[in-house]
C-alpha cells in the first residue's frame, strides 16, 4: 500500500499493496519515447500513473490529457498538491501548465510532453505497474467483445474456471473483482492505467485467470493498449453506438483491432453472422470457430466447434457442443434465452483455447452448473408465476433476442422499457418495433435521458411501435407510462400468473441520470416491490442489490 494513501480508499483499492518503483526515463525509454528536448534529463523515480486527478496517490505520473470540455492540465495543481512527481501531457497541456507556474511559481514536477499522451499512457502504465511480466506469473487473461453478451460471457468463463480451480478477477460493467474483492464499476473497461494496477493487483494475490469485457469505447480511447489477452472472444455484432462509430463497417473495424497480435494471443469467434465469419478470416492469430446457429449455406465452412441437439431445461437449456475433431461436450445452462447457450459455448471455447483437456472441461460440467450462476441484471429472474425478468437489452438485437425466449405457453409477454438519452437516435423507433412485435402489452417509459428531453426520447420508441402495430396489423396493446417506476408498477398490475413481464434496458444499473441528476432507481428493487404490492410473490435479492 502506498504509505499515505488511506486503505480502502478507491484509488488503493485499485493498485498493487507492493508497488515497484521505477526510474521514469528507463519507463519512457522501455515503450520507445525519444530521448529529447521534450523528455527533461533527471526525471524522477515513480510507482504509478493515472490521468485522474482526483485518484493520484504519492509517487504517481499524472497523465494530463485533452477531454471534452476542459484540458488535465487544467487539474495539475490538485495532482500535485496530491503527489504526482511528474506530469504527462501534450504541448496544449504544457502550454496551460507554463501558466500555472508563472501564477503559482516554479513549484511544478518534471513534464514529459509527447505527440499523444492517450496513446502513450497505456503503455508506459504497463512498464510502471509491471503488470504483464514475461516470468509465467501473471493471470491467465481473457478478453471478450462484441455488441451483446459481454457481460454474462464473462460470468460463464469465470465460474468455469472458477469450478476447475482457479481463482479469478473480473473487469466488467457490473463490478471489478480481485478474487474475492468487490469494486463497483463505472465503465464497461476502465481507463489504461487502472487496468494495468487492477492486473499489477491480481498478479500480487496470485489469481491464476482473469476474464475482461472489452468495449468499443475501449477500444477506440485506447483503455486496453499496452494489454495482451491471452484468449480474445467474439460474441456478436449488431447495431449499437453509431454515434461514436458512425457505420457498421467502422464500428466493425474497431472492433477487429484486438484481433491482432499485438493485443491477443489465441482468438474465439462465434460465427452465427456475417460479421463473426468476417472476423475470424481477417484475424492475423489462431482462431477456434464456434458455430450456434445453423449454417447458414451448403458451402459454409464447417466451425471448429458447433452447437447441437439443444434441449429445454427448466427455464434453459442442455445442449452438445461437438468438435471436428470428434469430441464432443455436453453442457446445460439454466439461464432464460437461447442466447445463453452461445455465451456458455463461447466461454467454453476460450478456457479449451487456454490449453485446458476437453476431458477437464467435461468433468467439472458435470460436477457442477457453472452456466447457471446468477448475472446481475441480466436475465435476472425477480419472480416466478408472473416470471419477472429484469434484463440489460438495450438496442433491437438484443431486445429481440430476449423478448424472443421468454414466451410461455398459455401466457402473455408484458414489456417495459425506454431508449437512452444522448445515444444513437436512429435504434428508438426500431426497439419500438421490436418490443411491438414481439409483445401483448409494450409500456414506452424512460431509461437514462441524460439531458435530453424524455418526452422526445419516448415519443421516437412510441412511433415505431406504433406503426409496427398499425403496418403489420399487429394485437400489441402499446402504452406510454412515466416515470420508469410507475411503468413497473403498471406492468405488474396488468399481469397474470402465466405471463411474463420483462423489464429491459438498464439492468444492474441503479441510478437513473436526468438533466445532470443520478436519482435512485433500481429495475429489480421497483420490480420485486411491485410483485409484493400486486399480491404475488418475488424472490430473494441477489446480494449485489445491495
Amino acid at each position: 500500500m502506498h504509505p499515505t494513501t488511506p486503505q480502502g480508499s478507491p484509488a488503493s483499492l485499485m493498485r498493487p499493496h507492493a508497488p515497484h518503483p521505477i526510474s521514469l526515463s528507463a519507463a519512457l525509454a522501455a515503450i520507445g519515447a525519444p530521448a529529447g528536448p521534450s523528455i527533461p534529463p533527471g526525471l524522477p523515480t515513480v510507482t504509478g500513473i493515472t490521468l485522474d486527478s482526483r485518484a493520484v496517490l504519492p509517487g504517481d505520473v499524472y497523465a494530463a490529457l485533452p477531454g471534452a470540455a476542459r484540458h488535465g492540465a487544467d487539474f495539475a495543481p490538485q495532482a500535485v498538491q496530491a503527489g504526482a512527481r511528474a506530469i504527462l501531457t501534450d504541448a496544449a497541456g504544457a502550454g496551460i501548465l507554463a501558466d500555472h507556474a508563472a501564477a503559482a511559481g516554479p513549484d511544478l514536477p518534471p513534464v514529459v510532453v509527447v505527440p499523444d499522451p492517450r496513446r502513450a499512457v497505456g503503455p508506459l502504465a504497463r512498464v510502471i505497474f509491471d503488470s504483464q511480466p514475461d516470468d509465467g506469473a501473471s493471470p491467465t487473461l481473457f478478453g471478450i467483445t462484441g455488441t451483446n453478451g459481454k457481460t454474462t460471457s464473462t460470468y460463464f468463463l469465470n465460474a468455469l474456471l472458477e469450478a476447475l480451480g482457479h481463482s479469478t478477477g473480473l473487469i466488467g460493467t457490473i463490478e471489478i473483482r480481485a478474487g474475492r474483492e468487490a469494486i463497483p464499476s463505472a465503465l464497461t473497461t476502465p481507463e489504461s492505467p487502472q487496468v494495468h494496477s487492477l492486473l499489477a493487483l491480481m498478479r500480487e494475490r496470485g489469481l491464476g485467470a482473469a476474464s475482461m469485457e472489452v468495449s468499443s469505447h475501449a477500444l477506440e480511447f485506447g483503455r486496453v493498449d499496452g494489454v495482451r489477452f491471452d484468449v480474445a472472444g467474439f460474441t456478436n455484432l449488431t447495431q449499437d453506438h453509431l454515434d461514436l462509430h458512425g457505420t457498421m463497417d467502422d464500428y466493425f473495424a474497431v472492433k477487429a483491432t484486438l484481433f491482432t497480435a499485438a493485443r491477443c494471443r489465441r482468438a474465439v469467434v462465434l460465427v452465427d453472422d456475417d460479421w463473426g465469419r468476417r472476423l475470424a478470416d481477417a484475424a492475423d492469430v489462431p482462431v477456434l470457430t464456434v458455430r450456434t446457429a445453423p449454417a447458414q449455406a451448403a458451402g459454409d465452412t464447417p466451425a471448429d466447434w458447433t452447437v447441437t441437439d439443444v434441449e429445454p431445461s427448466g427455464l434453459g437449456h442442455t445442449f452438445v457442443l461437438r468438435g471436428r475433431t470428434g469430441d464432443h461436450l455436453r453442457i446445460r445452462s439454466g439461464l432464460p434465452g437461447t442466447f445463453n447457450i452461445s455465451n456458455a459455448a463461447l466461454a467454453t471455447g476460450m478456457v479449451l483455447a487456454s490449453g485446458v483437456p476437453a476431458a477437464d472441461v467435461q468433468r467439472v460440467l458435470d460436477a457442477s452448473d457453472p452456466f447457471t450462476t446468477e448475472v446481475p441484471g441480466r436475465m435476472q429472474l425477480i419472480g416466478e408465476e408472473p416470471a419477472a425478468i429484469v434484463d440489460f437489452a438495450h438496442n433491437p438485437d438484443a431486445l429481440e433476442r430476449t423478448l424472443a425466449s421468454v414466451r410461455r405457453p398459455g401466457g402473455r409477454v408484458i414489456s417495459v422499457f425506454g431508449a437512452t438519452g444522448q445515444r444513437d437516435e436512429t435504434k428508438r423507433p426500431i426497439m419500438g418495433a421490436v418490443g411491438a412485435r414481439l409483445s401483448d402489452i409494450l409500456i414506452v417509459t424512460d431509461d437514462d435521458p441524460h439531458d435530453e428531453d424524455d418526452a422526445v426520447i419516448r415519443r421516437a420508441v412510441r412511433q415505431g411501435a406504433d406503426a409496427a402495430v398499425r403496418d403489420e396489423g399487429l394485437a400489441c396493446e402499446v402504452l406510454e407510462v412515466f416515470p420508469r417506476a410507475d411503468a413497473i408498477d403498471r406492468a405488474v398490475a396488468l399481469a397474470r400468473p402465466a405471463d411474463t413481464i420483462v423489464i429491459a434496458g438498464r439492468g444492474h444499473e441503479v441510478w437513473q441520470e436526468v438533466k445532470g441528476i443520478n436519482l435512485s432507481l433500481d429495475d429489480r428493487v421497483e420490480l420485486r416491490s411491485a410483485l409484493t404490492r400486486h399480491g404475488f410473490s418475488g424472490l430473494s435479492p441477489a446480494g449485489i442489490e445491495s
